[in-house]
């Protein structure tokens, strides 16, 4: 699922998800993209749209905590809790109840913006909280690991969602780190799931 697909984005009023993309200037004329990216600042890396899955993406602007000396603002620039800050909702339809595992594409530049929760119809299991990306530095990267005390790097099928009844859900993402990078995400029943290398299923 492209990320940029959502139905609707809540709890904006401090971080919200931005549009980057490569489009022709005009509609109909073949002219050479440019980029359209958010006017928001501070957002402290590049575009990154011209390797995203149909040239676009989503990013939580601002960004104002890229390093660990930057200030750390429950709230504002961080979230563990999740459902608290940018919300993304994804209506699916569902034929198979099971277990899901959720897969995420993201680009991370720093340490600081690679951490995102998923829930599913308003709730957020623990299940679907922290995701983490340590690995696939400066490029677009699948990943599904969990941020854990053990293992601050994030630990492999702990992120899933459980699906009790057949039918229409929300899927939804909500902030952890401002300056996080979306592009994709998908849902696979196999825990064994093979990352992919590149954009993925369509």
């Amino acid at each position: 699922v492209e990320a940029e697909h959502f139905a609707v984005q809540m709890q904006t009023e401090n971080r919200r998800w931005y549009l980057t993309t490569a489009t022709p200037a005009f509609a109909g004329v073949s002219l050479s993209p440019r980029k359209r990216g958010p006017d928001v600042s501070p957002d402290g890396d590049e575009s990154h749209e011209g390797t995203a899955s149909s040239k676009a993406y989503l990013e939580v602007l601002p960004d104002t905590r890229r390093t660990h000396s930057d200030k750390l603002v429950q709230g504002e620039n961080f979230s563990n809790e999740p459902g608290k800050m940018a919300v993304l909702v994804y209506p699916v339809h569902f034929n198979t109840p099971g277990r899901y595992y959720v897969w995420v594409r993201a680009y991370s530049t720093g340490s600081e913006d690679n951490g995102l929760h998923v829930g599913i119809d308003g709730t957020w299991p623990e299940s679907g909280q922290r995701l983490q990306w340590c690995e696939g530095k400066h490029s677009w990267w699948w990943e599904s690991k969990q941020r854990t005390q053990k293992e601050h790097c994030g630990e492999p099928h702990k992120i899933y969602l459980d699906i009790e009844q057949p039918g229409l859900h929300t899927i939804e993402f909500s902030m952890r780190e401002d300056g996080f990078e979306f592009d994709k995400w998908l849902m696979t029943k196999d825990r064994d799931f093979a990352r992919p290398a590149d954009a993925g299923p369509s």
